[in-house]
């Protein structure tokens, strides 16, 4: 029988002890040793465990976003609009309202698979392979084929491929950002520790898809695939259920509201013509048809996705691709943006901004991992000979390795040469050794000649117990040297000389005092602090095998404070955020004080701490209590994020949550925006989030708030404008028939205004600049939709005065056609001679009339966002577009023939030029009645 028959997986648990069990009983749990696992019993594993993937939330298949396009029940609206139309024999309506269903649904289709490819394209890798043990022998395979109880090697570069209990490393560090949320690496080793330490502390374990930040090590699989760290927060987020924005269920519910108004509308018309009328019943359906069609605003669906299309593509301009497109409105009513620091608000570079040397304290210029910068005391230039000691101890006692990275992979190739132009510097190893080595370049110190001049001949290895490493290398006179770096009170217990000046003199109790406060005084401005020595008498026996003897006697050169620094555009952004009324939060894994000097230098509103292990002694009722007065949270787990995402939202916010790592995914799914990093960001965390950031920068949500709230001011414009045209439409015709007069617009003319001469001017109001307040306003409040109060009074009013100006059209073209010199006085009397004479002309002045009466309302709407009529081209070319097909309808055989209508002299010109000034003077009246009851939006 084969050795599988007998090996059954230990049960997984939520928080498992393979961190704290010995390493014996870690090889007989999993039935493995230091020699890996056989290659048959590694295949069999494999059939029953399955691959070490993590089955990520699949993309939506192209029928499903075709079958999604038809929720809106306003579709539906138009759909049985055409079918009842295409019943009657009005196949012209009948086809021009299908070709609307047919274009917004394509449409809807196109945008929505693009975002989709999007998302794959991020996800698309080449495969990942892991160094394995298997019979004894070193063998590359798929990452995807690791199983339990394989031993794997990692080194500097690699991405770990499965959970894993180290067996022997040296000078292992790990980047666990992806996990943890920690920013700085995390040094590892070999042994045992608690069973209750949390996982951030579990330094004898290795998880799946974190990155080796440098040194190399061995260790045995211990879990793979969805029972990893990482597989049980991405199982987890099967839990979180999709929701629809407020702007997808107000659509929504704005459709059903829309066909329940034209059921109702349409009955009575019909109830009151067949009760109180001698109408046909066949000349009845055709008017409740035309009023059913002109209530329905058969543009709105095409207008609201493309606006939002338009908005997503403008956003993704800036870095920011949204992956649902109704979410891009749901950015305009963010009041809390819960946010990283780490990459987000930071460059995710550490850059060593002060020194002590020579007993004096220097400041260093630049940022990041540019070698541009000079060295200042008191804002005055020094000669970097000041600072020559440390940076060279900084450099030599480093294991940052410098490459390059092709700037155009058609024209240059790949080249080990950092500085020959040819491509741009790359540095692969520990966020703080980078720090230093830019440092030194700073100072003209290059590497590969500082190698050359002091070869190393030996190294003791950084650990977290030491806190410190020692090289040993050769000087240019043949001399041996040793030059250690580490945490300052781990190096100053181990010196008891400081290099002045160019003179060793002694370290006194006194000095260390000092040297002490400064590490203090470094610290409260968020500096990590490092220091630096050197011993210049390293004895033969510790020159090539040195151990942590030659530790001693050292002669101390000084400290380096750096800090990860805020990204340059970030306090105007942030700024630019609580100009608007949204609260921002930094969530990070860092410590307190670091945090803290964070968010005083990029401006945070309060600057009030609360810890991890604060929050966890905190209950809901506590935490709801102070949760809008803080605004940084340090040394977070996935939980804390979750937890003050929920507690925020139970309070009533609109919260934008950011992420990067799988243990932020959770928190980036349930958030009202859920926004994932694009760079630095896991695959899991981009399945779960509405917005991808292409730059991992927070000035990117900032542009996309302001996009968010520009696109719903303009979503609201149209709905105004096209529910208060269709208001005008319903209306008149409402009246016109319980005034005896039919039918005083046919229905085809009708949704030749919906479909054309409404719906591409109101399409362009959809790239209607952003009003000049768009970020000085309060966010929106979430219960309040599209439609306000101030809406519905604006559909109704306009409604009304529409009809008081139009009706008078119909009539006396209506009548005047029929006897001449009648005037609107005789109409008024109510004498009607007959019934159809003259009404083709009346039914072409009203279709006219409304037609100019909506250019006449898209610029009062406008003019209440401070927007001229020449702020956007694209209307103005929209308007002129209208026009011209209108008097193509009018003036051509064709457009007479297909719409019944008849060319219009000038005096008919006129009186629609009259008609239009009185409703713009009632309407201009109307709006200052409004501003004295309702908001200004």
């Amino acid at each position: 029988m084969s050795r599988s028959a007998y090996y059954e997986r230990p049960e997984p648990e939520s928080d498992s002890d393979w961190h704290s069990q010995s390493l014996a009983d870690v090889y007989e749990n999993l039935e493995s040793s230091e020699a890996g696992l056989p290659a048959d019993e590694a295949r069999e594993r494999l059939e029953r465990e399955g691959p070490n993937e993590i089955e990520a939330e699949e993309g939506i298949s192209p029928l499903q976003i075709f079958v999604d396009q038809f929720k809106p029940a306003l579709i539906w609206v138009l759909i049985v609009a055409a079918a009842v139309m295409a019943v009657v024999g009005h196949t012209i309506d009948a086809a021009v309202i299908a070709g609307v269903v047919v274009f917004i649904t394509v449409f809807g289709f196109l945008q929505d698979y693009r975002a989709e490819q999007s998302i794959q394209a991020l996800k698309e890798m080449s495969t990942t392979y892991a160094l394995v043990r298997r019979g004894g022998e070193k063998t590359e395979v798929d990452a995807r084929n690791v199983v339990p109880g394989d031993v794997i090697f990692v080194e500097s570069g690699d991405i770990v491929p499965a959970d894993a209990r180290i067996i022997e490393e040296s000078n292992l560090s790990v980047d666990e950002a992806a996990l943890t949320g920690e920013s700085v690496g995390v040094s590892k080793e070999a042994g045992v520790v608690d069973e209750d330490t949390s996982l951030a502390e579990r330094d004898n374990l290795l998880f799946k898809d974190t990155v080796v930040e440098r040194g190399s090590g061995m260790a045995v699989v211990v879990e793979t695939g969805p029972e990893s760290e990482i597989g049980q927060i991405a199982t987890a987020l099967e839990e979180a259920e999709e929701r629809d924005t407020p702007f997808q269920a107000e659509m929504d519910r704005l459709g059903k509201l829309i066909a329940l108004g034209v059921v109702g509308i349409v009955s009575i018309i019909a109830i009151t013509e067949l009760v109180i009328g001698d109408t046909p019943p066949l000349q009845v359906f055709l008017t409740a048809v035309g009023i059913a069609v002109s209530a329905v605003p058969e543009g709105l669906p095409a207008v609201v996705t493309l606006s939002l299309a338009l908005g997503a593509r403008r956003m993704a301009e800036k870095n920011a691709l949204v992956r649902r497109l109704p979410i891009v409105e749901a950015l305009g009513s963010v009041d809390v943006v819960c946010t990283d620091k780490t990459g987000t608000l930071t460059e995710e570079e550490m850059t060593v901004q002060r020194i002590v040397a020579n007993r004096e304290t220097y400041e260093v210029t630049g940022t990041g991992y540019d070698t541009d910068g000079e060295f200042l005391q008191d804002d005055d230039p020094v000669e970097t000979d000041r600072v020559a000691e440390v940076l060279r101890c900084g450099m030599l006692c480093n294991n940052v390795d410098v490459g390059t990275r092709e700037r155009d992979e058609d024209d240059v190739e790949a080249s080990d040469d950092a500085e020959n132009g040819d491509g741009e510097r790359t540095y692969l190893g520990d966020p703080t050794e980078i720090a230093l080595f830019v440092a030194a370049q700073k100072a003209g110190f290059d590497h590969r000649t500082l190698d050359e001049e002091y070869p190393r001949l030996g190294e003791v290895d950084f650990t977290s117990a030491r806190k410190r490493m020692t090289t040993v290398h050769e000087t240019p006179d043949g001399e041996t040297v040793a030059y250690m770096k580490g945490a300052p009170e781990t190096v100053l217990e181990r010196c008891d000389r400081e290099l002045v000046d160019g003179e060793i003199v002694n370290l006194t109790d006194e000095r260390r005092e000092e040297l002490e406060a400064e590490n203090e005084a470094f610290a409260e401005d968020a500096l990590r602090v490092m220091g630096f020595a050197y011993r210049p008498d390293v004895p033969d026996s510790q020159a090539t095998e040195p151990d942590e003897d030659l530790e001693q006697e050292m002669v101390f050169l000084g400290l380096q404070g750096m800090l990860d620094p805020p990204r340059p555009e970030v306090p105007d952004a942030l700024a630019g955020c609580l100009d608007a009324g949204i609260d921002v939060v930094m969530i990070t894994g860092d410590n307190a004080v670091t945090a803290r000097a964070v968010g005083e230098e990029v401006g945070l509103r309060s600057t009030t701490v609360i810890t991890g292990p604060e929050l966890e002694e905190m209950s809901d009722e506590e935490l709801r209590a102070v949760v809008d007065d803080v605004d940084i949270f340090a040394r977070t787990s996935p939980d804390h994020k979750t937890r003050i995402l929920q507690t925020l939202q139970r309070k009533g916010h609109t919260v934008a949550m950011t992420g990067d790592g799988v243990n932020d995914a959770p928190a980036v799914k349930n958030a009202d925006v859920g926004v994932a990093m694009g760079i630095r960001g896991t695959d899991v965390t981009e399945q779960a989030s509405d917005i991808v950031l292409l730059d991992d920068n927070f000035a990117t949500i900032r542009d996309a708030v302001r996009g968010g709230r520009r696109i719903f001011d303009n979503v609201r414009k149209f709905v105004n404008y096209l529910l208060s045209g269709n208001g005008g439409e319903v209306t008149m015709i409402f009246t016109g028939t319980l005034a005896g007069l039919g039918l005083v617009i046919t229905p085809i003319q009708v949704l030749w205004i919906n479909v054309v001469t409404d719906g591409i001017p109101a399409l362009t109001m959809g790239v209607d600049p952003a009003a000049d307040d768009v970020m000085e306003r309060d966010p929106r409040p979430p219960d309040e939709g599209v439609i306000t109060d101030r809406i519905v009074t604006s559909i109704v009013g306009i409604a009304i005065f529409m009809t008081i100006c139009l009706l008078p059209l119909f009539t006396l073209n209506f009548y005047g056609e029929l006897v001449p010199g009648y005037d609107v006085l005789g109409a008024i009397v109510g004498w009607s001679p007959g019934y159809d004479v003259g009404r083709e002309l009346a039914q072409t002045m009203v279709f006219t009339g409304f037609v100019v009466f909506e250019i006449v309302r898209i610029q009062a709407i406008r003019y209440r966002y401070g927007l001229g009529l020449f702020s956007n081209n694209w209307l103005v070319l929209a308007v002129a577009v209208a026009v011209t097909l209108q008097l193509l309808v009018l003036y051509t055989s064709t457009g007479q023939l297909l719409f019944d209508v008849e060319p219009l002299a000038l005096v008919h010109w006129a009186q629609i030029g009259i008609a239009a000034v009185v409703f713009a003077l009632l309407m201009a009246a109307f709006v200052k009645v409004q501003d004295r009851y309702f908001e200004r939006y």
